[in-house]
C-alpha cells in the first residue's frame, strides 16, 4: 500500500474515533458506487451526516480543508443521493468535512459541520 493510502486509511479511522467520541454512529465506511466513494456515513440525533475526510501529514502543502473544491463538494452531493437511493429514505441529511493533520508527536483534528 502507498505512503498516501497508508495516511488516508490513518486519518479515516482517527475522524471515525473521532465522531464516535463525539456521540455518532458509524453507519458505512468507504462506501462505493460507480460515481465515486464516500469516506464515513454516520447519524446523530435522527440526521444522516456525510463525511469527506481529508489527511495530510503536515501543513506544508496546506490546510486539508483548502482541497475541497466546489466540484468535490457538488460530487460529494450526488454520492449521498445515491447512498439515500440504496439506503431507503433518510428524514434529515447533513454533508460535513474532517480534516487530520498527522504531525510528528501530535495529531489535529477539525470537524466542520454542513459545508454544503
Amino acid at each position: 500500500m502507498a505512503r498516501k493510502d497508508i495516511v488516508g486509511r490513518t486519518g479515516e479511522q482517527i475522524a471515525a474515533d473521532h465522531l464516535e467520541a463525539a456521540g455518532y454512529r458509524i453507519i458505512d465506511r468507504n462506501w462505493r458506487c460507480r460515481t465515486g466513494e464516500l469516506d464515513i456515513v454516520a447519524e446523530r440525533d435522527g440526521t444522516v451526516v456525510f463525511v469527506e475526510v481529508k489527511t495530510r501529514s503536515g501543513t506544508g502543502y496546506g490546510h486539508p480543508l483548502e482541497s475541497i473544491t466546489v466540484q468535490k463538494l457538488a460530487r460529494l452531493r450526488r454520492l449521498a443521493a445515491a447512498w439515500c437511493a440504496d439506503n431507503g429514505p433518510v428524514a434529515s441529511i447533513r454533508l460535513d468535512a474532517i480534516a487530520v493533520v498527522t504531525a510528528p508527536g501530535q495529531t489535529l483534528v477539525e470537524h466542520v459541520e454542513q459545508v454544503a
